[in-house]
């Protein structure tokens, strides 16, 4: 099968791979933001109609969705996250984003790419094998709980034995796939903090709630309570990014306003986590005479990739790819919505090196302004989807 299926897999993107190349190039040049996805979708939607596959736009309004295969096989998804991120595109490139403020700079472009050509290649084969597969495209990943949910309330994940996502991996070569079992992402959650005293003059702190300090305790002693309180759950990661109190040098502020966020790559810690920080918001100010105001948002869980289902992706990126294409991903602190389809089922969420090694071309991370990727990587996502799909078929997922 490595053979045969490896030829077909050529012969296609030999014929193909241009012009995903050129439709990589169309969706950088015109991204659209969470929830605003609607040319985005047509594009998609373009390319499955010359396939003659039929599709269905998600209930929400973006994204769609298309099945492929009539067998009775297991039926297998892929997902790939269509939106773009509100910040400017700075590369000087032809492909540059044509709309101020809005980039493509996680690599969602590439990410839908490698889903449809795989798609395309896939229809091909499907009937042969007796397979079936899905093409989640998602709209709204970056925005908080994520668009995931709306998919998979939209029937997304009706009938689905596995679920496979691809994220761009800046810090990896092109040709290289990250691969992991267990926890590959975290959760991310979102803390905003009101502190209220009685104010006053900055001569006698003695005299009142002191309230800047009160602030500086804060940001230092709830991440240690937070640890203490999770009871060694996991290691977690609690960090403020925005602070407000006060606007002259010699008033003490009557109010103070804190907003953080708070990252677990455990699923039981993320479970208690609203009740675990609020007690640990509590026990660092129970002596300070403060009214405390928390509004804690639960944004995802940590995205938990299935060992047989990460194996089977494995087999196939062997089958296809030197053995030292494939190392073992970094678990990251980041969040990423996918980890709603892994709750709900068998799942990995694999890492594509993006990094062109020649000529010294720099590491630029995601969501950076300077993003862009080797596109040698499409080829990459395309035959290592393929193939494991093909994989997850001769080895359904219960």
């Amino acid at each position: 099968m490595k053979n045969s299926t490896g030829r077909d897999v050529n012969a296609w993107l030999e014929a193909h791979g241009p012009q995903l190349v050129a439709f990589r190039r169309h969706l950088h040049a015109h991204p659209e933001p969470s929830g605003f996805e609607y040319e985005t979708t047509a594009a998609i939607a373009a390319q499955l109609r010359v396939a003659s596959l039929e599709h269905r736009v998600w209930a929400c309004g973006t994204g769609l969705v298309c099945d492929i295969g009539t067998g009775d096989g297991p039926l297998v998804a892929l997902r790939a996250d269509i939106d773009a991120l509100e910040m400017p595109d700075e590369k000087d490139v032809a492909y540059k984003s044509t709309r101020a403020g809005i980039a493509h700079a996680c690599g969602h472009d590439v990410h839908t790419t490698v889903v449809l050509g795989a798609g395309l290649y896939l229809a091909a084969v499907a009937a042969e094998h007796g397979g079936r597969v899905r093409l989640i495209f998602q709209p709204a990943e970056e925005r908080v709980p994520g668009g995931a949910l709306d998919v998979i309330a939209d029937g997304g994940l009706d009938g689905v034995s596995a679920v496979v996502g691809v994220h761009c991996e800046p810090k990896l070569d092109v040709g290289t796939i990250g691969l992991r079992s267990g926890a590959i992402t975290s959760a991310a959650d979102m803390v905003d903090i009101e502190l209220h005293g009685p104010g006053g003059h900055t001569a006698r702190p003695e005299l009142t709630v002191d309230m800047v300090s009160v602030v500086a305790k804060v940001i230092a002693e709830v991440p240690k309570a937070l640890e203490a309180q999770l009871g060694g759950l996991g290691p977690t990661k609690c960090v403020f990014g925005a602070v407000h109190a006060g606007d002259a040098a010699n008033v003490i502020p009557t109010t103070a306003h804190i907003r953080g966020t708070v990252r677990t790559q455990s699923m039981e810690a993320w479970d208690i986590l609203p009740s675990a920080f609020d007690k640990a918001l509590q026990t660092v100010l129970e002596d300070s005479d403060v009214e405390i105001s928390l509004s804690y948002t639960h944004g995802v869980p940590p995205a938990i990739n299935d060992a047989s289902v990460t194996a089977a992706v494995r087999e196939g990126a062997i089958e296809h790819f030197a053995d030292d294409a494939v190392t073992e991903a970094n678990q990251s602190w980041g969040g990423d919505d996918f980890a709603w389809f892994t709750r709900e089922r068998p799942g990995t969420y694999v890492r594509l090196g993006t990094h062109n090694p020649d000529g010294g071309h720099p590491h630029h991370d995601l969501h950076v302004g300077h993003f862009d990727v080797d596109e040698r990587v499409i080829d990459v996502g395309v035959r290592l989807l393929s193939a494991s799909v093909l994989q997850l078929w001769d080895q359904p997922t219960a």
